[in-house]
């Protein structure tokens, strides 16, 4: 697996400022008593957590191919993804439900707000610094996509994580914040507990949202259509090729593509012609596309081929209509 400078920076930066920031932000909640300042303790502790996941699955996933796993083990990372989206959830979410819920319930009154601002404005301060270099990481992987569909079609979740950590943590920052004036300003403690169910609906949407994205690419996604179409091309303008009938490919991780090529070869072809034309079309492909790391071509008329898609195709069908 290639390395990913921008994608680790970034983790590193978000590690480094969510850890001090927990640890602030617990001694002001101990302190102050307020329930918004203690579950944004929590969010950063979690996100901590994540980072660390995070780290943990792309060194994991760095592993070459052994005889167990062929295709090597870039599918970790997208696995330890997966459970980050979970601990927002199950964490960082249900701990700031609770802690609202109860402050609602029995609100308790606000000692010393003043520390809670000075401490959540320094939050937001090295939280803005973590979305900024998370951002530009994201940035770097675009191209010329909008942010929904580079998030929607980004192979690398380490760059969409840390970029929704921050933006949810500079959301619950804003949202403490406001809930804290408010329980100030109109002696309403109640309402402390209000803002610490807002960083709850926060962290719930952001943890659906990474969940479903990362989930995608558990399963296995298909490559950009630009990979397919760059494959296809290359191998129709070789002399040795009647038709490039179709190419199936699967991510194996953020950088790790395995495709299969059907094609027709010219009839006045023999084995070893055949053989020469495959390595020169594999050569080709690796040139254009580095991700693929695994190229299976398959001589197949045009025919065979759409038939095996049209029966692959109802095969799907017939499952979606039984479930």
């Amino acid at each position: 697996m290639p390395k990913q400078p921008h994608a680790k920076l970034s983790i590193y930066v978000a590690l480094a400022s969510n850890l001090a920031i927990a640890v602030t932000k617990f001694v002001a909640a101990a302190l102050t008593g307020s329930s918004a300042m203690l579950s944004e303790g929590i969010h950063s502790l979690v996100d901590t957590a994540n980072e660390l996941l995070l780290l943990y699955g792309m060194k994991r996933a760095a592993r070459p191919p052994d005889n167990t796993h062929p295709f090597g083990y870039g599918r970790e990372l997208y696995f330890w993804s997966f459970i980050v989206a979970l601990m927002v959830l199950a964490l960082g979410a249900a701990a700031s439900f609770y802690e609202g819920i109860n402050h609602v319930l029995h609100p308790e009154p606000m000692r010393n707000p003043l520390l809670n601002y000075v401490v959540l404005a320094a939050s937001f301060g090295f939280e803005g610094v973590s979305w900024w270099v998370a951002l530009k990481a994201f940035r770097a992987t675009m191209g010329r996509q909008g942010y929904l569909d580079a998030f929607r079609t980004s192979k690398d979740p380490t760059t969409f994580t840390v970029l929704f950590e921050d933006t949810a943590a500079l959301l619950g920052v804003l949202i403490a914040t406001a809930g804290i004036a408010a329980a100030h300003a109109l002696d309403a403690p109640w309402l402390d507990g209000v803002a610490s169910i807002g960083i709850g609906i926060v962290l719930l949407v952001s943890s659906l949202l990474l969940a479903r994205e990362t989930k995608g690419l558990l399963i296995g996604e298909s490559a950009h259509p630009r990979v397919r179409d760059s494959i296809l091309r290359i191998a129709r303008e070789d002399p040795g090729v009647r038709t490039a009938n179709g190419v199936l490919t699967i991510h194996m991780g953020v950088s790790q593509v395995v495709a299969a090529l059907s094609v027709e070869f010219q009839d006045a072809l023999n084995t070893t012609q055949i053989e020469t034309c495959v390595n020169r079309i594999e050569a080709a492909i690796k040139h254009a596309q580095p991700d693929i790391t695994l190229l299976f071509v398959k001589p197949q008329s045009a025919e065979t081929w759409r038939r095996r898609i049209e029966q692959s195709a109802a095969a799907s069908d017939q499952a979606r209509d039984t479930a």
